[in-house]
Formats: structure tokens, C-alpha cells, sequence
């Protein structure tokens, strides 16, 4: 039995406010409180823009054995209720963020694939409009920003311990 689910682990769960708020918020959402479900939207909470893989590497201490496609389900749940956003920098793993409930853009380093927030210069979605709507009842629209990181600019000086941790994938994307 996994030490960390024992009757001490659940009172300190239960007393730990963001934990009782992600309960609440699954449930207003239609879905179980499990304990998969709070610790990958606890650890989102604290790193937006996380993969999959990021984000179950990430619970197993806390879980014990969860295997990568039980935390690829409770991402789909997630957003599929709204939970989280899924967003596909081209050429890139999709990441996951508990932002959702605001009109942001992101900014994606082409080199290594950090994605920032950034936060929409005119404020209500969607804010642009398209030149044809084709019939569209048009609600949002994503924008993604694409360049170059400060770690990964030729004129930065970097060191492979300030890229720790990044998502040095495929190294391509629209325009590149």
C-alpha cells in the first residue's frame, strides 16, 4: 500500500485549502475529486505550460505508481470540463495550464519550447476580428507569439544548467 494514502494523508489533504478548492471545483464541474485528478491540477496550478509527461513525473512521489496514461486521462477529463487548457505550440508537445478563464496568448521560444503568458492588449475575447467570418459565430481567438527565449537568443550567454528543465524537443516551427 502506498504510504502516502493512509488516514494522516487524507486529514492533511482535507486540511490543505488549495487541496478542498480543487475538490470543490471538480465537483462543481461534474467530476470525482480523485486523488489523481487534485495532485496533477495541484502541480499545474504551480507550472503552467507543463507536458504530460512533466506532470506525471511530477505526481508519482505523491501518488506512488501512476502510470503515464492515468495522468493523460485526467488531463483530458480536466479539459474537457474546463479545468484546463490544452495548448499545441506546432513542433511541440502540448502543454497544460489552469488558466482558463481569462483571455491570454502565449509566447513559445522556437529553440527550446518555453511558453510565457501574455496577457491580451485588448482585453475581451475574441480580440481579433477575422476579414471573413465564413457564417462563424466567432468567441475566441488563440494567438501564440513565436521567437526566442532570453536563455536561447544568440546574444544571451547560456550554460546547460540554466536550460534545466526545459523542453528541448523538436527544435522546428511554422516559419522557421
Amino acid at each position: 500500500m502506498n504510504q502516502r494514502s493512509g488516514p494522516a494523508t487524507r486529514d492533511v489533504d482535507h486540511a490543505d485549502g488549495h487541496s478542498a478548492r480543487l475538490r470543490e471545483r471538480l465537483r462543481a464541474s461534474g467530476l470525482r475529486a480523485t486523488r489523481p485528478r487534485i495532485a496533477v491540477l495541484r502541480w499545474l496550478s504551480g507550472h503552467p505550460h507543463s507536458t504530460a509527461d512533466q506532470a506525471a513525473n511530477a505526481v508519482r512521489p505523491e501518488l506512488g505508481s501512476v502510470s503515464t496514461q492515468a495522468v493523460y486521462d485526467v488531463l483530458r477529463a480536466c479539459t474537457d470540463a474546463g479545468l484546463l487548457r490544452r495548448i499545441e505550440p506546432a513542433g511541440h508537445p502540448a502543454r497544460f495550464e489552469s488558466r482558463t478563464a481569462d483571455n491570454h496568448h502565449h509566447l513559445v521560444c522556437r529553440e527550446c519550447g518555453r511558453t510565457e503568458d501574455v496577457d491580451c492588449a485588448h482585453g475581451a475575447a475574441p480580440c481579433l476580428d477575422p476579414s471573413d467570418t465564413a457564417g462563424y459565430a466567432v468567441d475566441e481567438a488563440e494567438i501564440v507569439f513565436w521567437g526566442l527565449c532570453p536563455h536561447c537568443r544568440p546574444d544571451a550567454s547560456t550554460t546547460g544548467d540554466q536550460l534545466a528543465g526545459t523542453d528541448r524537443g523538436a527544435r522546428t516551427a511554422p516559419g522557421r
